[in-house]
């Protein structure tokens, strides 16, 4: 009898929600579509709780996983990259989200577990590096609220490999963007705006690369943007 492979796990950090349809009080989520991106690419999408990574111990409970993805969310809370005032456009900031986000990235880049950081995971990639954020983008000439716009890829990267071209139309929805970047990291997307849309780390010990946008709002009809789940998932399955 032919034993069908085990899927790869993939850890995803729930956002925090104040309802959700079907249930009584607050939730935990996962976008579907990101978990649908994961299982379509060979993963298994699995959606752990954010607890506080000072009272349990982040590195034993991502140790039966073989990558992560780190999603979209609400703002970092701008006193984590040293920010001492807020703007008004800040939004959906918490502060247990933020610690255990921060300590999740800070495991897989240490450790090389496979990592795809997406929209405010990459802003939590580059805060866990010492980067900082503008903290709003201000005006419509820098729009990126709901809307597709072309990026420029860099050539050679692993952000390339994946998406396997050098310019892509991707999908975005944030008003904040990297001011900073974290120590290490280089700049491996760009929007004609100036934007840092992809980012990597070098020497990192495992696969990691972060985007700005979201490839999992076409990735079930862009076979670029279904390459990056695809790359995560085939990390993962080297790693095992």
């Amino acid at each position: 009898m032919t034993r069908t492979p085990t899927r790869p796990l993939i850890a995803i950090p729930a956002r925090f929600s104040v309802t959700a349809s079907a249930l009584r009080y607050a939730a935990e989520v996962t976008a579907r579509a990101l978990a649908e991106a994961v299982w379509r690419a060979g993963g298994e999408p699995v959606a752990i709780h954010p607890a506080d990574p000072a009272a349990t111990d982040v590195a034993t409970r991502l140790a039966r996983f073989d990558g992560v993805l780190l999603p979209g969310g609400g703002d970092v809370a701008p006193h984590r990259y040293g920010a001492t005032a807020t703007h008004g456009s800040v939004y959906d900031v918490d502060d247990l989200q933020d610690a255990f986000d921060l300590g999740v990235a800070r495991l897989a880049l240490e450790s090389g577990l496979p990592l795809l950081a997406i929209c405010r995971g990459l802003q939590v990639v580059n805060v866990c590096l010492g980067g900082t954020l503008q903290q709003d983008m201000g005006g419509p000439e820098h729009e990126h609220r709901d809307v597709v716009h072309p990026v420029s890829i860099t050539r050679g990267t692993l952000l390339e490999r994946a998406l396997g071209a050098e310019k892509a139309e991707v999908s975005c929805y944030h008003h904040q963007r990297v001011q900073s970047p974290g120590t290490g990291l280089a700049v491996t997307a760009t929007a004609a705006d100036g934007t840092i849309e992809g980012l990597e780390l070098a020497g990192a010990p495992g696969w990691f690369t972060a985007v700005q946008w979201h490839p999992e709002d076409t990735a079930d009809r862009d076979p670029a943007q279904r390459g990056l789940f695809d790359a995560l998932v085939r990390a993962a399955r080297t790693r095992r």
